[in-house]
């Protein structure tokens, strides 16, 4: 019994575990700013925003997926850095809400979708009070405000939070990167070289992830088809106008209805909006403005790795200065040392125990033979320092 008992237990825990590996926390924004924690698994999620499995496989954080915005039928699969969230024409569902760098992304998102929801309703009552009714000529001079769709508004959030977090890191590591090069410049140490070490990867690294952004906007901004399908307001809206014959499609189970969410501008403009399917200036407009701030930020790196690059270069000449100056000390120890052997001979020679006839009662040879030696020696030396100066081999 106290077997069984023991293995339903670990069967229990081992089903609870599976359970929570599968389902995944995500947080749900609406149009009015409104968010609400989900704990569903992946199943329950493609059912929701219908996509296909490799679809959020992308936003899974056990695999590696370089940043990319995808434009499906119904839904923009997003994954930039930390940034894991899946948008539709008038939701949000952004992964684990409780991380650290996504903590500021939610409170955000609630900020401005709550903003932008009021500005729209005191806009909209205002054009009523004063029109009385909506009438064609209204909306033609309510042009000037024609607000964003949602899935713009809610991935400009997404752009901006990780443009300002990778410009935030750069930032830090200019901070702490000039310094420490000006320093290893003045003193050339295992300490500052290894510091300098340090910061030259985790720039690499920060450069390989803005680089990643960088070139997925541009891969956009380069494919006006990819562009339009973000649009995806307006294509619900023309899936549900009196054109296509055909009402709001039930493609969203347990969310508002799909009409009431599209903006008073849509629906008037909806013919308009249905037959200029290939316009994505707005959208060219929003990716080229974050574009240019990722961009920036990659020349601040670029910059950073230039004077780290100038900075090799003026330690690599230092080093080479030193290495010549050891060369001409080198060359003043051997010159010195052979003239040296040559003295040393001479007072060898004089020093064997041979008996010279010429040495009886002539001491002053000794004084002779010493200094005319230690002359020739001197001029010898003089002369080597004099044709390697000559021949540019030392400086001068």
């Amino acid at each position: 019994m106290a077997r069984d008992a023991l293995a339903a237990t670990a069967d229990a825990q081992a089903a609870l575990k599976k359970k929570t590996a599968a389902a995944r926390s995500w947080i749900l924004f609406d149009s009015s700013g409104e968010g609400t924690i989900l704990d569903a698994d992946k199943y329950a999620i493609m059912h929701r925003v219908q996509i296909h499995a490799r679809d959020l496989r992308i936003l899974d954080p056990l695999l590696s997926y370089p940043s990319t915005i995808l434009g499906r039928e119904r839904a923009i699969v997003l994954n930039l850095e930390h940034i894991k969230a899946i948008i539709t024409a008038d939701e949000v569902l952004l992964r684990d809400p409780t991380e650290e760098n996504v903590i500021p992304i939610v409170e955000e998102l609630r900020r401005r979708l709550r903003s932008d929801n009021d500005i729209n309703q005191a806009h909209g009552e205002g054009r009523e009070n004063i029109n009385g009714q909506h009438d064609v000529e209204g909306v033609e001079e309510d042009e000037s405000f024609v607000e964003s769709p949602f899935e713009f508004r809610a991935l400009e959030v997404a752009l901006e939070a990780i443009c300002s977090y990778l410009d935030a890191r750069t930032t830090e590591l200019e901070t702490a990167a000039y310094p420490a090069l000006d320093e290893l410049t003045s003193k050339i140490s295992s300490r500052n070289l290894d510091r300098v070490r340090k910061l030259k990867s985790a720039m690499t690294r920060l450069t390989a992830r803005v680089q990643k952004v960088r070139d997925e906007l541009e891969q956009l901004l380069d494919d006006d088809d990819d562009m339009a399908d973000l649009y995806l307001t307006r294509k619900l809206a023309g899936a549900s106008s009196p054109v296509s014959g055909s009402g709001v499609p039930n493609w969203l189970p347990g969310s508002p209805t799909i009409g009431s969410k599209i903006s008073r501008a849509s629906r008037a403009s909806a013919a308009t909006i249905h037959g200029n399917e290939n316009d994505v200036e707005e959208l060219e407009m929003l990716l080229e403005a974050y574009f240019m701030q990722i961009d920036g930020t990659l020349n601040k790196l670029a910059t950073l790795r230039e004077y780290i690059d100038d900075t090799e270069d003026y330690i690599n000449i230092q080093l080479d200065n030193h290495r010549n100056q050891l060369i001409q000390l080198e060359l003043f120890l051997s010159s010195g040392t052979v003239c040296l052997s040559l003295y040393a001979l001479v007072a060898g020679i004089f020093g064997m125990n041979i008996p010279y006839s010429w040495n009886d009662n002539h001491g002053y040879v000794f004084k002779w033979v010493v200094g005319i030696s230690g002359l020739v020696s001197g001029f010898l030396f003089i002369f080597i320092i004099a044709y390697a100066r000559h021949k540019g081999l030392v400086g001068s």
